[in-house]
């Protein structure tokens, strides 16, 4: 029985992705991406098949953008529900839309079942690796905020604590000793170090 992954790509005409899907996670004729980076590549070509038999004609950037505000834990309600509304104003159903998405899990099953490939190598690549480290500290930085304030509504709510409406804010930043310079852990991460080591 074909996974969910292989059954979207013939059901939206996508089967050349497949193909892509594989090469990209080997390394061929790519630089090699991560399970998560795979995931989120078909999502969004998924969302832009979907926008364009509604009729939307998508600017540069406005597939991974819209992707992005369904998805994504850092946008706010108010964005996110704009773009559900200019989907569903296309005729799409957002619900339906989402259960379409896949994780990384499915995106491996289809890679090793369906294509039927052993994985690029046993060992994680430090991509791979760095992706892994920099959504865990983004998880953890989610928690510490959701846990600050549970704590604080608690505490408001026995009358322990008098305020107007408060926000929680949680920002776990890097500080480059030698130069002073600063950066929040994704741009450190991702830049690889401090410009002052360029």
């Amino acid at each position: 029985m074909p996974t969910k992954v292989a059954r979207l790509l013939e059901t939206y005409d996508l089967e050349s992705l497949g193909l892509e899907l594989e090469q990209r996670w080997l390394g061929k004729g790519y630089e090699r991406e991560s399970l998560r980076t795979l995931a989120t590549r078909f999502n969004e070509r998924l969302l832009g098949e979907r926008m364009a038999r509604a009729g939307l004609s998508p600017l540069d950037g406005e597939v991974e953008n819209t992707y992005r505000l369904l998805t994504d834990d850092d946008v706010s309600a108010g964005m996110r529900t704009q773009a559900e509304r200019e989907l569903e104003r296309a005729g799409i159903d957002v619900d339906a839309l989402r259960r379409e998405f896949v994780s990384h899990q499915a995106i491996h099953t289809y890679l090793t079942s369906d294509r039927e490939l052993e994985g690029p190598s046993s060992q994680t690549s430090p991509g791979d690796r760095l992706e892994r480290d920099a959504a865990s500290i983004q998880r953890l930085s989610s928690r510490l905020t959701a846990v600050t304030e549970d704590t604080v509504k608690r505490y408001r709510e026995t009358d322990l604590l008098e305020s107007g409406s408060v926000s929680v804010l949680v920002d776990v930043n890097v500080l480059c000793e030698e130069c002073g310079e600063q950066y929040d852990v994704a741009t450190f991460l991702e830049r690889g170090g401090c410009r002052c080591r360029e």
